[in-house]
């Protein structure tokens, strides 16, 4: 069985939301693409999250485009990042607020799904405020 086999559910939910793909390269299910908003995001995510081994088998890069109609400003003023091999809070805070001591600022912005700044993983979406 494949991880496309594997993900079906989350395959499924995507549908209609997700404009991208879901493709098996290197041992790895990589979710490319976009939604319109947070929500349809969020929805992809946790039914990833279903499958326990998610952490070791994707790779996402799911981006909202604001298709709907936020409050003015909202759709891009909301950063995420996905957290790479070898990432800390302080190296995504230097690439992406230009100081690594902003890092506490992107904990506290995902304290939904953080518990220490020091505990990140591979494959997590942070969202990244702004500087």
């Amino acid at each position: 069985m494949g991880l496309r086999d594997t993900y079906a559910y989350a395959i499924s939910v995507a549908k209609g939301k997700f404009d991208g793909s879901a493709q098996e390269r290197d041992g790895k299910l990589h979710f490319v693409g976009t939604v319109k908003t947070e929500e349809e995001k969020n929805e992809i995510w946790n039914a990833i999250k279903t499958i326990p081994t998610w952490r070791d088998d994707i790779v996402a890069d799911i981006k909202v485009t604001g298709g709907g109609a936020p409050a003015a400003g909202a759709a891009s003023a909301e950063r995420t990042y996905t957290v790479q091999p070898g990432d800390t809070l302080s190296k995504i805070a230097k690439a992406h607020l230009g100081d690594a001591n902003a890092y506490m600022k992107i904990f506290n912005a995902n304290k939904d799904q953080l518990t220490d700044p020091d505990k990140i993983k591979p494959g997590q979406v942070l969202k990244i405020p702004s500087a």
